[in-house]
Protein backbone atom coordinates (compact mmCIF):
# COMPACT_ATOMS: atom_id res chain seq x y z
CA UNK A 1 0.00 0.00 0.00
CA UNK A 2 1.02 3.42 -0.99
CA UNK A 3 2.31 5.49 2.19
CA UNK A 4 1.47 8.63 1.23
CA UNK A 5 -2.48 10.19 1.96
CA UNK A 6 -5.14 11.24 -0.68
CA UNK A 7 -7.12 13.95 0.39
CA UNK A 8 -10.46 15.70 -0.68
CA UNK A 9 -10.45 19.43 -1.69
CA UNK A 10 -14.16 20.12 -2.41
CA UNK A 11 -14.97 17.24 -5.31
CA UNK A 12 -11.67 16.90 -6.51
CA UNK A 13 -9.09 14.35 -5.45
CA UNK A 14 -6.03 15.37 -4.75
CA UNK A 15 -3.18 12.08 -5.18
CA UNK A 16 0.13 12.29 -4.21
CA UNK A 17 2.68 12.25 -7.01
CA UNK A 18 0.84 15.47 -8.47
CA UNK A 19 -2.87 13.87 -10.43
CA UNK A 20 -5.70 15.51 -9.38
CA UNK A 21 -8.65 13.70 -10.46
CA UNK A 22 -12.88 14.83 -10.58
CA UNK A 23 -15.40 12.90 -11.60
CA UNK A 24 -18.22 14.55 -14.33
CA UNK A 25 -21.78 13.61 -14.89
CA UNK A 26 -22.33 13.25 -18.58
CA UNK A 27 -25.00 12.13 -20.83
CA UNK A 28 -24.96 8.79 -22.05
CA UNK A 29 -24.45 8.06 -25.26
CA UNK A 30 -26.44 5.02 -27.33
CA UNK A 31 -24.75 2.00 -27.86
CA UNK A 32 -24.10 1.96 -31.48
CA UNK A 33 -22.18 4.15 -33.55
CA UNK A 34 -19.23 6.37 -32.60
CA UNK A 35 -20.25 10.07 -31.15
CA UNK A 36 -18.31 13.66 -30.19
CA UNK A 37 -17.64 14.10 -26.50
CA UNK A 38 -20.24 14.69 -24.23
CA UNK A 39 -20.63 17.45 -22.41
CA UNK A 40 -19.99 18.12 -18.35
CA UNK A 41 -23.11 18.25 -16.19
CA UNK A 42 -20.71 18.89 -13.08
CA UNK A 43 -19.47 16.91 -10.62
CA UNK A 44 -20.32 14.30 -8.41
CA UNK A 45 -19.94 14.57 -5.34
CA UNK A 46 -17.86 12.35 -3.14
CA UNK A 47 -17.46 11.50 0.63
CA UNK A 48 -14.76 9.63 2.75
CA UNK A 49 -15.75 6.38 3.60
CA UNK A 50 -14.46 6.93 7.29
CA UNK A 51 -16.73 9.77 7.97
CA UNK A 52 -19.65 7.26 7.23
CA UNK A 53 -17.94 4.51 8.73
CA UNK A 54 -21.15 3.53 11.51
CA UNK A 55 -23.11 2.98 7.89
CA UNK A 56 -21.19 0.94 5.56
CA UNK A 57 -20.50 -2.74 5.10
CA UNK A 58 -17.23 -3.81 7.21
CA UNK A 59 -15.93 -4.66 3.24
CA UNK A 60 -16.46 -1.21 2.44
CA UNK A 61 -14.22 0.28 5.74
CA UNK A 62 -11.78 -2.33 5.34
CA UNK A 63 -10.91 -0.74 1.99
CA UNK A 64 -11.23 2.67 3.25
CA UNK A 65 -11.54 5.22 0.44
CA UNK A 66 -14.06 7.34 -1.00
CA UNK A 67 -18.01 6.95 -2.49
CA UNK A 68 -19.59 9.23 -4.95
CA UNK A 69 -23.64 8.37 -5.95
CA UNK A 70 -24.31 6.86 -9.27
CA UNK A 71 -27.88 6.18 -11.23
CA UNK A 72 -28.41 2.84 -12.69
CA UNK A 73 -27.28 2.99 -16.55
CA UNK A 74 -25.86 6.47 -15.54
CA UNK A 75 -22.56 7.82 -17.10
CA UNK A 76 -19.38 9.67 -16.01
CA UNK A 77 -15.73 10.83 -17.56
CA UNK A 78 -12.55 11.54 -15.22
CA UNK A 79 -11.32 14.77 -15.58
CA UNK A 80 -7.63 15.64 -14.88
CA UNK A 81 -7.75 19.16 -14.94
CA UNK A 82 -5.98 21.10 -12.03
CA UNK A 83 -2.91 18.58 -12.37
CA UNK A 84 -0.16 20.90 -12.33
CA UNK A 85 3.13 18.64 -12.48
CA UNK A 86 3.49 15.48 -14.17
CA UNK A 87 2.07 11.92 -13.01
CA UNK A 88 1.41 8.52 -13.86
CA UNK A 89 -2.21 7.28 -12.97
CA UNK A 90 -3.38 4.12 -13.34
CA UNK A 91 -7.24 4.07 -13.43
CA UNK A 92 -8.80 0.68 -12.27
CA UNK A 93 -12.63 -0.65 -12.48
CA UNK A 94 -13.11 -3.53 -10.83
CA UNK A 95 -9.43 -3.54 -10.42
CA UNK A 96 -9.13 -4.24 -13.83
CA UNK A 97 -6.70 -1.50 -16.16
CA UNK A 98 -8.99 0.90 -18.13
CA UNK A 99 -5.79 1.39 -19.84
CA UNK A 100 -4.19 -2.12 -20.95
CA UNK A 101 -7.38 -4.40 -19.67
CA UNK A 102 -4.75 -6.64 -18.29
CA UNK A 103 -5.21 -7.51 -13.88
CA UNK A 104 -4.48 -4.31 -11.30
CA UNK A 105 -0.56 -3.89 -10.74
CA UNK A 106 1.48 -2.21 -7.88
CA UNK A 107 3.98 -1.54 -10.93
CA UNK A 108 3.88 1.17 -14.14
CA UNK A 109 4.05 -1.54 -17.95
CA UNK A 110 4.84 -0.16 -21.27
CA UNK A 111 3.76 -3.14 -23.09
CA UNK A 112 1.51 -2.96 -22.84
CA UNK A 113 1.09 0.85 -21.01
CA UNK A 114 -1.07 0.53 -18.06
CA UNK A 115 -1.68 3.95 -17.37
CA UNK A 116 -2.07 7.75 -18.32
CA UNK A 117 0.53 9.95 -18.49
CA UNK A 118 -0.41 13.61 -16.76
CA UNK A 119 -1.43 16.29 -17.58
CA UNK A 120 -0.97 15.30 -21.32
CA UNK A 121 -4.21 13.16 -20.93
CA UNK A 122 -7.22 15.72 -19.88
CA UNK A 123 -9.76 13.64 -19.23
CA UNK A 124 -10.63 9.63 -19.56
CA UNK A 125 -14.60 8.89 -20.73
CA UNK A 126 -14.06 5.49 -20.76
CA UNK A 127 -12.29 2.43 -21.47
CA UNK A 128 -9.78 1.65 -24.13
CA UNK A 129 -11.65 -0.49 -26.43
CA UNK A 130 -11.00 0.89 -30.16
CA UNK A 131 -8.34 2.64 -32.45
CA UNK A 132 -8.94 6.42 -31.08
CA UNK A 133 -11.85 5.61 -29.65
CA UNK A 134 -13.23 4.96 -25.94
CA UNK A 135 -16.28 3.23 -24.80
CA UNK A 136 -18.23 5.24 -22.29
CA UNK A 137 -17.86 4.08 -18.57
CA UNK A 138 -21.68 3.35 -17.39
CA UNK A 139 -22.63 2.47 -13.68
CA UNK A 140 -24.30 -1.29 -13.34
CA UNK A 141 -25.18 -3.20 -10.50
CA UNK A 142 -22.21 -6.25 -9.34
CA UNK A 143 -23.87 -9.49 -10.54
CA UNK A 144 -25.27 -9.94 -13.71
CA UNK A 145 -21.70 -10.19 -15.14
CA UNK A 146 -22.55 -6.55 -17.04
CA UNK A 147 -19.67 -4.99 -15.41
CA UNK A 148 -15.58 -4.71 -17.07
CA UNK A 149 -14.65 -6.53 -14.22
CA UNK A 150 -17.46 -9.82 -14.82
CA UNK A 151 -16.66 -9.55 -18.18
CA UNK A 152 -12.71 -9.89 -18.21
CA UNK A 153 -11.80 -11.82 -15.53
CA UNK A 154 -15.37 -14.07 -14.91
CA UNK A 155 -15.90 -12.69 -11.79
CA UNK A 156 -17.29 -9.19 -9.83
CA UNK A 157 -15.28 -9.54 -6.00
CA UNK A 158 -14.72 -5.41 -6.22
CA UNK A 159 -16.53 -2.89 -8.31
CA UNK A 160 -15.75 0.96 -8.19
CA UNK A 161 -12.61 2.61 -9.05
CA UNK A 162 -9.39 2.25 -8.26
CA UNK A 163 -6.99 5.11 -8.66
CA UNK A 164 -2.95 4.71 -8.16
CA UNK A 165 -0.46 7.92 -8.59
CA UNK A 166 2.87 7.82 -9.54
CA UNK A 167 5.46 10.86 -9.26
CA UNK A 168 8.58 11.33 -11.22
CA UNK A 169 11.96 10.46 -10.35
CA UNK A 170 13.25 12.86 -7.21
CA UNK A 171 16.02 14.11 -9.71
CA UNK A 172 13.98 14.76 -13.11
CA UNK A 173 10.99 15.99 -10.91
CA UNK A 174 13.53 18.68 -9.47
CA UNK A 175 14.66 19.62 -12.97
CA UNK A 176 11.57 19.94 -14.38
CA UNK A 177 10.24 22.19 -11.39
CA UNK A 178 13.37 24.33 -12.01
CA UNK A 179 12.95 24.35 -16.14
CA UNK A 180 9.25 25.44 -15.38
CA UNK A 181 10.30 28.13 -12.57
CA UNK A 182 12.45 29.95 -15.63
CA UNK A 183 9.63 30.00 -17.87
CA UNK A 184 7.36 31.47 -15.36
CA UNK A 185 9.72 34.02 -14.93
CA UNK A 186 10.03 34.85 -18.58
CA UNK A 187 6.60 34.93 -18.87
CA UNK A 188 6.31 37.36 -16.04
CA UNK A 189 9.05 39.69 -17.72
CA UNK A 190 7.61 39.95 -21.12
CA UNK A 191 3.31 39.61 -20.45
CA UNK A 192 2.22 42.99 -18.67
CA UNK A 193 -0.80 41.88 -15.96
CA UNK A 194 -3.84 41.45 -16.97
CA UNK A 195 -6.90 38.80 -16.96
CA UNK A 196 -6.74 35.39 -18.15
CA UNK A 197 -8.58 33.83 -20.10
CA UNK A 198 -9.50 29.74 -20.42
CA UNK A 199 -11.88 26.58 -20.58
CA UNK A 200 -14.24 26.84 -17.52
CA UNK A 201 -15.49 24.32 -15.13
CA UNK A 202 -18.13 22.01 -16.41
CA UNK A 203 -21.86 23.01 -15.79
CA UNK A 204 -22.62 23.13 -12.14
CA UNK A 205 -25.88 21.53 -10.64
CA UNK A 206 -27.49 23.50 -8.03
CA UNK A 207 -26.48 21.55 -4.58
CA UNK A 208 -28.63 19.92 -3.15
CA UNK A 209 -30.18 20.28 0.25
CA UNK A 210 -28.75 18.14 3.61
CA UNK A 211 -31.33 15.55 4.87
CA UNK A 212 -31.58 13.94 7.98
CA UNK A 213 -29.55 10.85 8.71
CA UNK A 214 -31.71 8.23 9.28
CA UNK A 215 -31.56 4.43 11.08
CA UNK A 216 -28.78 2.04 9.74
CA UNK A 217 -30.56 -0.23 7.20
CA UNK A 218 -29.68 -2.70 4.50
CA UNK A 219 -26.43 -3.67 2.99
CA UNK A 220 -25.57 -1.18 0.01
CA UNK A 221 -26.07 -2.14 -3.24
CA UNK A 222 -23.03 -3.15 -5.06
CA UNK A 223 -22.31 -0.81 -8.28
CA UNK A 224 -19.32 -1.65 -10.88
CA UNK A 225 -18.71 0.27 -14.56
CA UNK A 226 -19.87 -1.45 -17.58
CA UNK A 227 -19.50 0.18 -20.89
CA UNK A 228 -21.75 2.00 -23.14
CA UNK A 229 -21.69 3.81 -26.29
CA UNK A 230 -18.20 4.82 -28.29
CA UNK A 231 -16.69 8.09 -28.83
CA UNK A 232 -13.88 9.47 -30.54
CA UNK A 233 -11.06 9.97 -27.50
CA UNK A 234 -7.42 8.68 -28.25
CA UNK A 235 -5.51 7.50 -24.97
CA UNK A 236 -1.67 8.90 -25.26
CA UNK A 237 1.07 6.94 -25.57
CA UNK A 238 3.40 8.22 -23.12
CA UNK A 239 6.81 9.99 -24.44
CA UNK A 240 8.84 9.62 -20.88
CA UNK A 241 10.80 6.60 -20.67
CA UNK A 242 9.47 4.43 -18.15
CA UNK A 243 12.66 4.71 -16.12
CA UNK A 244 11.37 8.45 -15.58
CA UNK A 245 8.99 7.44 -13.31
CA UNK A 246 9.09 6.09 -9.46
CA UNK A 247 9.00 2.43 -9.02
CA UNK A 248 6.76 2.89 -6.19
CA UNK A 249 3.08 4.77 -6.16
CA UNK A 250 2.56 7.58 -4.37
CA UNK A 251 -0.65 7.12 -3.42
CA UNK A 252 -4.15 4.99 -4.35
CA UNK A 253 -7.62 5.44 -3.62
CA UNK A 254 -10.47 3.17 -4.17
CA UNK A 255 -13.55 4.72 -4.83
CA UNK A 256 -17.03 3.18 -4.10
CA UNK A 257 -20.25 3.60 -6.11
CA UNK A 258 -23.34 4.04 -4.31
CA UNK A 259 -27.25 4.32 -5.24
CA UNK A 260 -29.00 6.96 -4.85
CA UNK A 261 -31.14 5.70 -1.80
CA UNK A 262 -27.53 4.49 -0.19
CA UNK A 263 -26.37 7.59 -0.55
CA UNK A 264 -29.30 9.52 1.01
CA UNK A 265 -29.19 6.75 3.84
CA UNK A 266 -25.18 6.87 4.77
CA UNK A 267 -24.46 10.33 4.24
CA UNK A 268 -28.40 12.07 5.03
CA UNK A 269 -27.90 14.56 2.01
CA UNK A 270 -29.41 14.42 -1.33
CA UNK A 271 -28.72 12.55 -4.00
CA UNK A 272 -28.02 14.53 -7.29
CA UNK A 273 -30.57 15.24 -9.78
CA UNK A 274 -31.52 12.01 -12.18
CA UNK A 275 -29.20 12.55 -15.43
CA UNK A 276 -30.57 15.45 -18.25
CA UNK A 277 -32.00 13.38 -20.80
CA UNK A 278 -29.88 13.98 -23.86
CA UNK A 279 -32.38 14.65 -26.70
CA UNK A 280 -33.39 17.44 -24.80
CA UNK A 281 -29.65 18.98 -24.46
CA UNK A 282 -29.37 18.42 -28.34
CA UNK A 283 -32.23 20.04 -28.93
CA UNK A 284 -31.90 22.87 -26.94
CA UNK A 285 -28.30 23.83 -29.12
CA UNK A 286 -25.88 22.98 -26.53
CA UNK A 287 -22.33 22.36 -27.34
CA UNK A 288 -20.85 18.74 -27.74
CA UNK A 289 -17.24 18.39 -28.70
CA UNK A 290 -14.31 17.06 -30.72
CA UNK A 291 -10.65 16.79 -29.10
CA UNK A 292 -7.83 16.14 -31.56
CA UNK A 293 -3.59 15.98 -30.14
CA UNK A 294 -1.61 16.03 -32.92
CA UNK A 295 1.88 16.02 -31.57
CA UNK A 296 0.37 12.88 -29.27
CA UNK A 297 0.84 8.85 -30.52
CA UNK A 298 -2.74 6.72 -29.79
CA UNK A 299 -2.58 3.38 -27.90
CA UNK A 300 -3.54 0.51 -29.50
CA UNK A 301 -5.86 -1.25 -27.58
CA UNK A 302 -6.05 -4.51 -26.40
CA UNK A 303 -7.87 -7.57 -27.52
CA UNK A 304 -9.02 -7.99 -23.97
CA UNK A 305 -10.83 -4.68 -23.91
CA UNK A 306 -11.74 -4.82 -27.49
CA UNK A 307 -14.29 -7.54 -27.02
CA UNK A 308 -15.83 -5.68 -23.66
CA UNK A 309 -19.60 -5.48 -24.29
CA UNK A 310 -21.91 -2.75 -23.87
CA UNK A 311 -24.06 -2.94 -20.81
CA UNK A 312 -27.59 -3.11 -22.90
CA UNK A 313 -26.64 -6.97 -23.56
CA UNK A 314 -27.33 -7.55 -19.94
CA UNK A 315 -30.22 -4.50 -19.51
CA UNK A 316 -32.11 -4.41 -22.02
CA UNK A 317 -32.29 -2.25 -25.53
CA UNK A 318 -31.70 1.73 -24.57
CA UNK A 319 -34.87 3.25 -25.16
CA UNK A 320 -33.90 7.21 -24.74
CA UNK A 321 -34.35 8.54 -28.08
CA UNK A 322 -31.21 9.66 -29.88
CA UNK A 323 -31.02 12.91 -31.80
CA UNK A 324 -27.63 13.46 -33.27
CA UNK A 325 -25.52 17.03 -32.75
CA UNK A 326 -25.61 19.29 -35.54
CA UNK A 327 -22.19 20.51 -36.92
CA UNK A 328 -22.34 23.47 -36.04
CA UNK A 329 -22.89 21.99 -32.27
CA UNK A 330 -19.54 20.19 -32.27
CA UNK A 331 -17.15 22.18 -31.26
CA UNK A 332 -13.26 21.61 -31.46
CA UNK A 333 -11.22 21.90 -27.99
CA UNK A 334 -7.79 21.35 -29.98
CA UNK A 335 -6.34 21.10 -33.41
CA UNK A 336 -8.77 19.99 -35.64
CA UNK A 337 -7.98 16.73 -37.78
CA UNK A 338 -6.64 18.25 -41.14
CA UNK A 339 -4.20 19.44 -43.24
CA UNK A 340 -1.48 21.93 -40.71
CA UNK A 341 -2.76 25.97 -42.35
CA UNK A 342 0.09 27.66 -43.58
CA UNK A 343 1.09 30.84 -43.09
CA UNK A 344 1.96 33.37 -44.85
CA UNK A 345 3.40 37.21 -45.12
CA UNK A 346 1.60 39.71 -42.45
Amino acid sequence: MAGAQVRIDGNRLLLPGGAVVRFIRTLRLPETGTHPLPPGLGEFPVRRIADHADRVPEEWRARGGVMLPMYLREAMWLSFSGTTEPAALQVGVGKVCAVSGKPWSDRLTRDPQNYVALPRQPWLDGINSGKGTVRQFVAVPLGLGATVEGQVTGEEAWGGVQLQSFALRDDLLAEWRRREEEQAASRRRALAAGPSGGYGAPMMMSAPSPAAPGAAGPLPAALGLGVGGSMRQEVYRDDRPLTDWSEQPAGRVFVHLVTPPDWRRITGEAPPPSPVDRAAYTSAGLPWYDYYDADAGDLAPTDTLEAVKPVGDWLGDDLDPWQAPSAGQVQPLKDAPGKPVEDGEW
